[in-house]
């Protein structure tokens, strides 16, 4: 490998901590500074760049320079690979609760 390679974390790691989660649920709104971003979080403002530091190398967030200013803003396309993941565990579940009804149905029929 190369060292020029980009490292991207998985989406899950950023989503599982519940910071990155808020501040997601903050740039869905608007974009927004790193400073407005730990003015809604009661912790060190370098507590709150490393969780967009996280959300950045997963390509959940983007940032763009305005003249001095660092704007964020969610890249909600690439939450898709986490929809994707709950949709497939979603029907998963609703088969298998598919699959016990056919079966109580079935045992009730032979209680008959």
């Amino acid at each position: 490998m190369g060292s020029t390679m980009k490292l991207r974390r998985d989406p899950f790691q950023a989503v599982a901590d519940p910071t990155r989660r808020a501040i997601l649920i903050l740039l869905a709104s608007q974009t927004m500074t790193a400073g407005a971003i730990a003015s809604n979080f009661d912790v060190a403002r370098p507590t709150i760049s490393k969780h967009i530091q996280i959300l950045s190398e997963c390509e959940l967030i983007q940032s763009t320079r305005q003249g001095r200013e660092i704007i964020y803003e969610l890249q909600i396309e690439n939450l898709n690979e986490i929809d994707r993941w709950i949709e497939q565990c979603r029907n998963n579940w609703a088969n298998r609760f598919e699959q016990l009804d056919t079966l109580l149905a079935t045992l009730e029929g032979q209680d008959k």
